[in-house]
């Protein structure tokens, strides 16, 4: 991805299923040599991890951005932790930078609370093969989820309104974001993850306390120790270090 974002198209919609499921269409109907965001103002069926619903009132920033990419799955899944910085940088034009954090492997916070939610999918993307990972991004700006439809144990959600007294328009935001995304795309695609990596720890959070991670056959629980250079979860354990691919994560 180029690191100038007017090179980014966009597509802004007033309403849609899933910013997710037009970009799917998009991909299925022509080839794309460039990134693409696709952003609406209403969503009406989207969908975050594991396919939980994601609710997003009028108001609330709504987004997809297609990005080709030629490299292997497991550096395009390191993607997430692009976009969760770049997510920090935009949000940061409206709060103090301190009260947002990182949650591996998706998820920004605000004092704690559940602000972005991050989602990629890839399509076609193999070793030497140009392939593109669709990085779905879903921000509280002016509403917050009701908390009565949460899973136990997670994060309750927080909206950037509530705190700030104020908050941008869905394509204002995404004015913020566009060459934030681009300037970690640049980073990622020049020098590697470590410098990505370095940042992302730096706004981690829960580093260096319990936390329990919940795989499909199993939960893990131990100390938040690092994020290893394939984007692995490091826990330590009673029995030892343990390296998590994938995982929802409970404070």
């Amino acid at each position: 991805m180029c690191a100038d974002s007017t090179a980014v198209e966009r597509v802004i919609l007033a309403r849609v299923d899933s910013t997710m499921a037009e970009a799917e269409r998009r991909l299925r109907a022509a080839p794309l040599e460039r990134p693409i965001w696709i952003l609406a103002h209403t969503q009406e069926a989207g969908y975050g991890r594991r396919g939980r619903a994601w609710r997003a009132p009028f108001g609330n920033f709504t987004a997809s951005l297609i990005l080709p990419l030629n490299c292997p799955p497991q550096e395009a899944a390191l993607r997430s932790f692009t976009a969760a910085l770049a997510l920090r940088d935009a949000l940061s034009s409206y709060l103090a930078p301190d009260a947002l954090t990182l949650k591996w492997p998706n998820d920004v916070l605000l004092e704690g609370q559940k602000i972005a939610g991050i989602l990629l999918q890839s399509h076609g993307i193999a070793v030497g093969k140009q392939g593109h990972l669709v990085i779905g991004i879903g921000v509280n700006l002016r509403h917050s989820p009701d908390v009565a439809g949460l899973e136990e144990g997670a994060l309750a959600p927080i909206d950037l309104f509530s705190v700030a007294g104020q908050c941008p328009d869905p394509e204002t935001f995404l004015d913020q974001l566009t060459p934030r995304m681009a300037h970690w795309e640049a980073q990622i695609s020049q020098q590697g993850f470590a410098p990505v990596r370095a940042a992302w720890m730096t706004h981690a959070a829960k580093r260096g306390q319990v936390i329990l991670a919940r795989l499909p056959n199993r939960d893990i629980r131990g100390v938040f120790d690092d994020v290893d250079e394939t984007g692995n979860l490091i826990l330590t354990t009673p029995s030892g270090p343990c390296a998590i691919a994938a995982a929802d994560i409970y404070f």
